[in-house]
């Protein structure tokens, strides 16, 4: 298989960044790579996994609205309002929590809805701890959505690293051809790991939180998830991650703004042991969300800028869209929420990680992964899932939030891939459930 480069021409990369890439191409085919070690899941992961929220996880179904209420209506959505539980209400109905399967998979991932409203973003110029890049404040009116309950998982996250290995198998067996270019419906999976000691060294059981993924990664996770489930997930804006950390707030911490409270909230330094630890331990915020504080640093979609939010004007009202940052080239991008490595001021509702190129300096291959970090703080960094309310009408309007933004990350990640099958490209549908679990059968 080969991928042609004119596709990224064709896709909106320039003919000139392609051009004067080609050349590395040569070095890169017959420079010899480190061999990268696949780690599988540990064999009950699923099993216990599933079973574990069978006990404690609602479900749509189990709504007093009822099974064939839930049919008829999308998924979280029922008509009347739940006896018990935390629901929304919108036109038509009422948003409640539900947990989903990963289809092809026995793993379950849970959603809260989190209403609509209104709140002040970044923090104010007395807030202990606080940085320049948190001002100024300003109003921001944000959309109802869902967030996921818990960080996204080793269980969950593992089950997309498969992807590797499930495409090759598949394009081998010539059922579903390795595709050659970031369509609507491709996705790329993470080439198997360098050195796992990297990746898992502070903590790879299945419950704990997953880490040390690119934004692009984690991007090209809830593209896998959406296009074979049919819902749309993607990564937060950063102002409804911190409308959703928040909670209604306005506090350093949505618990309050004594640090020393802490403890009983987040994984930070003082109290994690210099492991990532088991999602769900400490206290939810009062939108019934675990861990916005502390454990793993959570993507957003957002660039950085060292200037704050010079963009936006102080005390103003805008959309959620209309705080966005695009990114516009690799570094540097927004991560929130503090970590378990991270001071407890740095875990604050509005506190700002900032990635760097220097989270791959020990990565000795070239182009450097695209997908995994090797240093700390990137061995921090992770991710929450979001669906909105209203999700875009169309594949092409959906694959905004999914695609590499910058065309080096495109690039690399195919150079990848084509130099030595580090990491795969496929066409992913609801289809390729099936294909997945027969796989899997196979196996057995």
């Amino acid at each position: 298989m080969k991928f042609d480069f004119s596709n990224f021409v064709s896709n909106g990369f320039s003919a000139s960044f392609v051009s004067s890439k080609l050349c590395l191409m040569v070095f890169w085919l017959a420079a010899s790579f480190s061999l990268e070690l696949f780690v599988a899941r540990p064999a009950v992961a699923q099993q216990a996994k599933a079973a574990a929220n069978e006990k404690t996880s609602p479900t749509v179904a189990q709504s007093k609205a009822g099974a064939p209420e839930a049919a008829k209506k999308p998924l979280g959505i029922v008509a009347q309002k739940p006896a018990t539980g935390p629901s929304v209400k919108i036109d038509g109905g009422y948003m409640v929590p539900y947990t989903s399967v990963i289809p092809g998979t026995e793993i379950r991932f849970q959603m809260v809805p989190i209403p609509g409203g209104t709140f002040t973003m970044g923090s104010p110029e007395d807030e202990e701890g606080r940085n320049d890049d948190e001002g100024p404040q300003f109003q921001v009116t944000v959309e109802p959505f869902w967030a996921g309950k818990y960080e996204v998982t080793w269980d969950e996250y593992q089950s997309y690293m498969e992807m590797d290995a499930t495409f090759k198998k598949l394009a081998k067996q010539k059922t579903r051809a390795m595709l050659e270019s970031f369509s609507v419906d491709a996705v790329t999976a993470p080439s198997e790991l360098y050195d796992p000691d990297f990746t898992y060294y502070a903590g790879e059981e299945y419950d704990q939180p997953a880490a040390t993924m690119s934004q692009f990664a984690a991007k090209q996770y809830t593209k896998w998830l959406s296009l074979l489930s049919g819902d749309f997930y993607r990564l937060p804006y950063e102002a409804e991650w911190e409308y959703a950390c928040r909670a209604g707030t306005k506090t350093a911490f949505n618990f309050g703004d004594d640090v020393d409270s802490l403890d009983d909230h987040g994984w930070y330094v003082d109290n994690s042991d210099d492991m990532r630890q088991k999602a769900g331990e400490k206290k939810p915020n009062a939108f019934g969300l675990f861990d916005m504080h502390g454990n793993v640093a959570e993507w957003v979609l957002d660039a950085y800028d060292e200037k704050g939010y010079s963009h936006l004007k102080a005390g103003k009202m805008y959309t959620v869209e209309q705080t966005y940052k695009k990114p516009t080239k690799v570094y540097s991008r927004v991560l929130r929420g503090g970590s378990w490595e991270l001071d407890g001021v740095q875990c604050r509702s509005a506190a700002r990680l900032v990635s760097s190129e220097d989270w791959k300096n020990e990565d000795p291959n070239q182009p450097k992964s695209p997908w995994w970090f090797t240093d700390s703080p990137g061995t921090s960094s992770g991710f929450r899932l979001v669906r909105p309310l209203k999700a875009p009408k169309t594949l092409v309007a959906r694959n905004e939030f999914w695609k590499p933004d910058v065309e080096t990350i495109a690039f690399n990640a195919a150079a990848r891939i084509e130099s030595n099958g580090r990491g795969a490209m496929g066409k992913v549908d609801k289809k390729l459930a099936e294909e997945m679990k027969a796989l899997r059968a196979e196996e057995d």
